[in-house]
């Protein structure tokens, strides 16, 4: 009961956190082009979003190290991913409001091969209108938004998503 209300806490907290006290967040809709960002990678590098990977299909899945169903859906997404990156699948694994060394730490754990980028002030998830976590949207070969899941999704639900976009 206890954990409960902490995981309700840390979601209420979330949301206030993501939006303050603006303007509604941004209401995106499908085959709209995706919102550009750049975020440094937990290698150390910066990718650009979409244009560094046009041409494939992107799964953007926002997350947070105390997110309760985080951590069983990004280790149960990693064979989907494996499945399906020779054909163009690339998972971003987008870490919100968390430092790198807490985010380093979850990922090392899971032992995901997929890339984790950092949003560390929460930027991107604002422009993307994520509330809650997980939230997970799916990107097109050209750059537009397709499928969003909000909350937790199996592998099951990602490939009836995928199989439309590959």
């Amino acid at each position: 009961m206890v954990t409960a209300r902490i995981r309700s806490l840390a979601a209420i907290l979330l949301a206030a956190a993501l939006t303050g006290c603006g303007p509604e967040p941004p209401q995106l809709q499908a085959g709209q082009p995706a919102p550009a960002f750049r975020l440094p990678t937990l290698a150390g590098e910066a990718l650009d979003f979409p244009a560094e990977l046009r041409g494939q299909i992107v799964a953007l899945r926002f997350w947070a190290d105390w997110c309760p169903f985080c951590e069983t859906e990004m280790r149960d997404l990693e064979p989907v991913y494996l499945k399906h990156r020779d054909l163009g699948l690339r998972i971003l694994a987008v870490n919100v409001r968390q430092d790198r060394a807490t985010a380093e730490r979850f990922i090392a754990r899971l032992g995901v091969s997929y890339q984790v980028l950092l949003d560390e002030d929460g930027e991107t998830a604002r422009t993307y209108g994520v509330i809650g976590l997980p939230t997970t949207f799916f990107v097109d070969r050209e750059g537009r938004l397709g499928a969003r899941i909000l909350g937790e999704s199996t592998p099951e639900l990602v490939e009836r998503v995928l199989k439309d976009l590959l």
